[in-house]
């Protein structure tokens, strides 16, 4: 599962769900498995969602953030329980009989460790920290735009959720997205949800430029 559903149309977990759900887990011996491609890498102001909640799961998928996007790349962590079930019973000589072809390309595994350092050296999962609490006031000012009629948000992430047109479901968030991308800003939409990430990069004042530019967008469409 995604901690918090991005290409869903950004839904966050209630208060609890993941530990209850970990509970359940454990208790019936199921693997709980977290897709962090999306929130991995600072994207929630933690490292990994995993932190952000406390709840720590068996695997974690990552990819994306893992290389800043410029390459290809995923990896898949795992508990040392998992890790030495599959490397240390082995009696081939081969501990798991499978690959890739470019499995352990030399570009994405530079490109991996420079971001790593690049996150490390300006400390960006702290930054985005201290930014959230400026992009949450931000994306909410656009509360009373045109229907607009749900506003989630989390660390570095926010679904703007809009009143889906009579039997046209997404068409007006896609009429956003092209008025939006016509004026220099790229976002998402799933349905009528418009999904916002922003790189952890991100100034203030560009904040306030995304915010003012959908704001105008949401204006025009109607």
């Amino acid at each position: 599962m995604e901690p918090v559903a991005g290409s869903t149309g950004v839904l966050i977990p209630p208060v609890g769900y993941l530990e209850r759900l970990r509970a359940i887990c454990d208790a019936h011996g199921i693997l709980l498995i977290f897709d962090e491609v999306i929130t991995g890498f600072g994207r929630l102001g933690a490292p990994f969602a995993a932190d952000y909640f406390g709840v720590v799961p068996d695997l974690m998928t990552v990819a994306k953030g893992i290389t800043n996007g410029n390459v290809p790349m995923g990896a898949v962590f795992v508990r040392h329980g998992i890790h030495d079930a599959v490397v240390n019973t082995s009696t081939s000589g081969i501990e798991f009989f499978h690959g890739y072809t470019y499995s352990g390309h030399p570009l994405a595994c530079a490109a991996g460790l420079a971001t790593l350092e690049v996150y490390r050296e300006e400390g960006l999962f702290a930054r985005a920290a201290d930014l959230a609490a400026y992009w949450q006031d931000a994306v909410h000012s656009l509360r009373d735009k045109p229907y607009v009629i749900d506003i989630r948000n989390i660390g570095l992430v926010a679904g703007i959720e809009l009143e889906s047109r009579p039997g046209a479901v997404g068409a007006r968030a896609m009429d956003c997205h092209i008025d939006c991308f016509r004026t220099g800003l790229l976002i998402r939409t799933t349905a009528d949800t418009i999904a916002l990430s922003p790189p952890l990069i991100i100034e203030r004042a560009q904040i306030d430029q995304v915010v003012d530019l959908l704001g105008r967008a949401l204006q025009r469409v109607a």
